[in-house]
């Protein structure tokens, strides 16, 4: 699992490694400039394409120095762009040397931000102007805000970012201009902005590089946030005896459904199944028994005393997991059902959609949710939920606020979906693309949910997995489908070929 720090934390992961690897600061940049220039080269290899290298003073600038001379080194197109600054780093000035040896004409210092305009629509630029380290707003009087504006403008030009996006603030909410990459690839975390929805003009792809800092520091460092990757997620999953039978496997049920709202239900349960699931039964209300008994013949059903929506949930013992919410309506004995339900039942329960906007209408059941129970809500239901915010650094600790208070697992749905569990540590999920924004895919969620949580993984397991699953079910159905036509029973398809990436 990858550990994600805080900009503080990676100064210092970088001081530990130059004591005691030991490593000179200088060697060090040389290392990330490599894992920089050899990804680069990965990803667009032809030498004809010219690169561009925008370099501010300090040690972001090294880097971009650095990567620069790589290139010419093996015979690729580049020209340096120096912005000027009263002084530059130590190691800024030493790449500067080495550069000047071979390739000093292709050094250029400029004066002001005109020369992005002779930049060939076909190259390549490398932002390295500003780092980690920005904790203040550019001034419009800067060149290095002027840059980045004339740059922005430039929608067509191919932008890599060295680490972050110069101007991002990594640690907090950006409230100035910054560049709009590409691409961004970052040294051996990601970090905290990268992962939130506000930032996604100027973050809009990430690679990870190793560049070898002290393993010792980034075991021993506490962090409260991390990055799901397939090992973390594959070392998880059970493996299958040759005598199993169906009934190891668990037995989920499902209250889902409303009159006009049953493909919820349908959807729900054939992913429980596909998840692993050894018996899945629907609860549902009486109007869709013939849909369901029609619709997913694997499935066992029972129905609601009420025709068209629900007014019970199921409690029985021979349940070992139960979801409640996809379709079912907030109707006024639904309501009651689950209020009757949350003091009756005491083991982890998922909760989904209108069993949630039902929560955000009766806050005080949510101190009678059982202790780490999952509940899967989009940021507008858990704005209802929790709160409005001013930004996504303040919905991440509204967030981890919530889960500790409360006592539960919170899956927040979106691009990087965060899990965060009863300690208010937050996992972010790598898998997943925008062409599973669409109506059933949530209901997908869920009923992969209850299917892990039947068979007995648990509740921070069962979430950890489901939403990586499933982003990764998205990933493979993407590969058939287009964006726009990918819908939630794609999704669903493909949860088979997810497990067998997983275990590849």
């Amino acid at each position: 699992m990858i550990k994600i720090f805080h900009t503080e934390q990676i100064r210092q992961a970088d001081a530990y490694t130059i004591k005691h690897a030991p490593v000179s600061s200088i060697h060090l940049m040389e290392r990330a400039a490599k894992a920089f220039t050899e990804q680069l080269l990965q990803d667009y290899p032809d030498k004809c394409i010219p690169k561009c290298i925008v370099c501010g003073n300090g040690n972001n600038g090294g880097d971009g120095l650095a990567i620069a001379r790589m290139l010419l080194s093996r015979g690729h197109k580049a020209n340096i762009y120096i912005l000027p600054a009263k002084r530059y780093s130590n190691d800024f000035s030493k790449n500067l040397q080495r550069l000047s040896v071979k390739h000093k004409k292709h050094i250029h210092t400029v004066q002001s931000a005109d020369f992005i305009d002779s930049i060939p629509e076909h190259a390549i630029l490398v932002d390295a102007i500003l780092g980690t380290g920005l904790n203040a707003p550019l001034q419009k009087d800067t060149i290095q805000y002027q840059v980045i504006a004339k740059l922005n403008q430039r929608t067509s030009l191919k932008v890599i970012s060295v680490d972050t996006p110069s101007g991002l603030f990594c640690d907090a909410h950006t409230n100035g201009i910054a560049v709009k990459a590409s691409k961004t690839y970052t040294f051996q975390f990601p970090k905290p902005a990268f992962l939130l929805p506000e930032n996604g003009n100027y973050v809009n792809d990430f690679t990870i590089l190793d560049i070898g800092l002290h393993p010792d520091y980034i075991a021993s460092t506490p962090t409260s946030l991390y990055y799901l990757t397939r090992d973390d997620i594959s070392q998880r999953i059970h493996s299958r005896k040759k005598y199993s039978h169906k009934g190891i496997f668990g037995h989920a049920a499902i209250a889902a459904g409303s009159f006009g709202k049953m493909g919820a239900a349908v959807l729900a349960g054939k992913s429980a199944l596909r998840a692993g699931c050894g018996l899945v039964t629907l609860h549902i209300p009486a109007c869709g028994y013939s849909i369901m008994q029609t619709s997913f013949p694997e499935a066992m059903c029972t129905t609601d005393k009420h025709d068209q929506q629900l007014s019970t949930f199921p409690t029985d013992e021979k349940y070992d997991a139960i979801a409640i919410g996809p379709g079912i309506g907030t109707h006024s004995s639904t309501t009651k059902a689950l209020e009757l339900f949350l003091k009756a039942y005491q083991q982890p329960v998922v909760l989904d959609a209108d069993a949630l906007n039902i929560l955000s209408k009766k806050k005080n059941l949510l101190k009678s949710l059982p202790k780490r129970s999952i509940l899967t809500p989009h940021p507008k239901e858990f704005e209802r939920l929790a709160g409005k915010w001013q930004n996504d650094f303040e919905r991440l600790a509204l967030q981890q606020t919530f889960s500790k208070k409360y006592q539960v697992i919170v899956i927040l749905k979106g691009a990087h979906t965060s899990i965060s569990d009863t300690n208010g540590d937050v996992y972010f999920n790598s898998t997943g693309n925008p062409g599973m924004a669409s109506g059933g895919s949530g209901d997908v969620l869920t009923g992969i949910l209850a299917g892990l949580l039947a068979q007995r993984y648990t509740p921070e397991e069962s979430a950890m997995i489901a939403v990586y699953l499933h982003g990764l079910a998205g990933d493979k159905a993407l590969q058939q489908q287009s964006m726009e036509s990918l819908i939630a029973s794609d999704i669903i398809d493909n949860i088979g070929n997810a497990f067998n990436e997983i275990r590849s």
